[in-house]
C-alpha cells in the first residue's frame, strides 16, 4: 500500500493522543525545537567532531575558523536531514501513528504540529546555509575542494530521502546512511580542519566507525517493519525481519571491535599499506627473526584501538542481553536494544579520539 504525501490544511488526525494535543498547543518555537529532534544530534555531531578532532591532531593545532565553519556545515546538514526525512517520511509516519497512536510519539506532520511546506523551506534553507559555509572554507582555508565535497556529502542525504531516487524507500537506504554517515561527513571535517582527508588518525578510525554507522542505520528500522511494509517503504528490516537484522547489528559491533585494533595495526606495521594488505604484512612479521618493535606513539594507537574495542564488546554483551527481544513491534527492547549501540559509536569512539591526543599528540 503506497500513501499519498499529507498536504497542509489536511483534517484533524483520526487517533486521540493527549501528548499530541499538549504539542499542538505549545509555542511555534516550541514545536520547531521538537521537530528537530536533538536527542539524534550525536548521530551526525559525533563523525563531524570525530574529523575536525583527526584534522586538529593530523595538523598539530586547532584552525578555529576550519572548526566554526565546519560546524556551520554539520549543523546545517543536520537540521537539512532531519526536516527533509520528516517531510519525505510523511505518509509512513501518518501509517504509524494509525497503527500504534499509543506506543508511537507523535510526528510533525501527521499531527499536524507543523506544516510540511514550512519543514521543506527550512530543510532546503539550511542545506544552502551549509553548502555556503562549505565554499567559504574552500575560499578562506585554502582547501581546493571543500565547496564539491559538501555538494556531494549532501547529495548522499538527498539521494537517501529526496526524489527521484528516494533510496530510502527503494531498498539500501542503509548503505547509503553508513557512507554518509560513517565516511563522507568525518573526511570532509578532517580535511577542512586538518588539509588532509585521511589522517593517520582517522584511516585508523574510519574502519570501525563505518561499520558501526552501518549497524545502526540497520537498527534504525527494528521499530518501524509493519508501518514500513503498509507504506511501501523497502529496509532491511522489510525484507529480512527483526531477527536477522539484529544478529547483523550484532555482527557489525564484533566486526568493528576487531577493526579498531586491526587498522592501526596494518598502518603502523606496513607504513603506507592498506587494511586489505595487512595478513601478507602478518605472515612476513611471523617469520622474520626479530619483527619491528612498537615505539610509543605505535602503542598509543594500539592503546586507543583498544579502547574502542572494549567498548564495542561490552555493547555487544548489553545488547545480546536484550536481542531475542526486539522482535517485530516490541518497541521498549528496540529501544534499548538501539542505545546500547549507540553508546559504543558515540562515546567508544570519541573515547578512541580523546585517547589518541594524550597518547600520540599528532599521531
Amino acid at each position: 500500500m503506497s500513501l499519498a504525501h499529507p498536504v497542509d490544511g489536511q483534517p484533524l488526525p483520526p487517533w486521540s493522543d493527549p501528548r499530541a494535543e499538549q504539542l499542538r498547543r505549545a509555542p511555534r518555537l516550541a514545536r520547531w525545537w521538537y521537530a528537530l529532534k536533538p536527542a539524534s544530534w550525536p548521530k551526525l555531531l559525533v563523525p563531524a567532531l570525530l574529523g575536525q578532532g583527526a584534522g586538529a591532531l593530523h595538523a598539530g593545532r586547532v584552525d578555529v575558523a576550519a572548526a566554526l565553519l565546519g560546524s556551520v556545515f554539520s549543523l546545517g546538514l543536520l537540521v537539512f536531514i532531519v526536516l527533509l526525512n520528516d517531510w519525505s517520511d510523511a505518509g509512513v509516519d501518518r501509517v504509524k501513528r494509525a497503527l500504534y497512536p499509543s506506543e508511537c510519539s507523535p510526528k510533525t506532520i501527521p499531527d499536524q504540529l507543523l506544516e510540511a511546506g514550512a519543514l521543506l523551506r527550512a530543510g532546503l534553507l539550511a542545506l544552502a546555509l551549509a553548502v555556503f559555509a562549505a565554499f567559504a572554507a574552500e575560499q578562506l582555508l585554502a582547501r581546493a575542494w571543500a565547496g564539491w565535497a559538501a555538494l556531494a556529502c549532501a547529495g548522499i542525504f538527498g539521494a537517501y530521502s529526496l526524489p527521484p531516487l528516494r533510496l530510502n524507500y527503494r531498498g539500501g537506504g542503509e548503505l547509503l546512511e553508513a557512507l554518509g554517515v560513517g565516511v563522507a561527513l568525518p573526511v570532509w571535517n578532517a580535511y577542512v580542519q586538518g588539509g588532509a582527508a585521511l589522517p593517520p588518525v582517522l584511516s585508523d578510525l574510519l574502519p570501525a566507525f563505518a561499520t558501526l554507522s552501518l549497524g545502526s542505520a540497520l537498527a534504525s528500522g527494528l521499530s518501524d517493519e509493519v508501518s514500513d511494509r503498509c507504506g511501501g517503504k523497502r529496509t532491511f528490516t522489510t525484507w529480512l525481519g527483526n531477527p536477522r537484522v539484529c544478529r547483523a547489528v550484532l555482527a557489525c559491533t564484533l566486526v568493528a571491535a576487531a577493526l579498531f585494533v586491526l587498522a592501526p595495526l596494518a598502518r603502523l606495521r606496513g607504513g603506507s599499506m592498506g587494511l586489505l594488505e595487512a595478513p601478507a604484512a602478518g605472515i612476513r612479521a611471523v617469520g622474520a627473526a626479530s619483527p619491528p618493535a612498537l615505539g610509543p606513539p605505535d602503542l598509543g594507537a594500539l592503546v586507543a584501538g583498544a579502547v574502542g574495542a572494549c567498548f564495542c564488546v561490552v555493547a555487544f554483551v548489553r545488547m545480546r542481553r536484550v536481542s531475542p527481544a526486539p522482535r517485530t513491534d516490541v518497541f521498549a527492547s528496540q529501544a534499548l536494544f538501539k542505545q546500547r549501540l549507540h553508546g559504543a559509536i558515540w562515546y567508544g569512539s570519541v573515547a578512541v579520539l580523546v585517547m589518541r591526543a594524550l597518547l600520540m599528540g599528532r599521531g
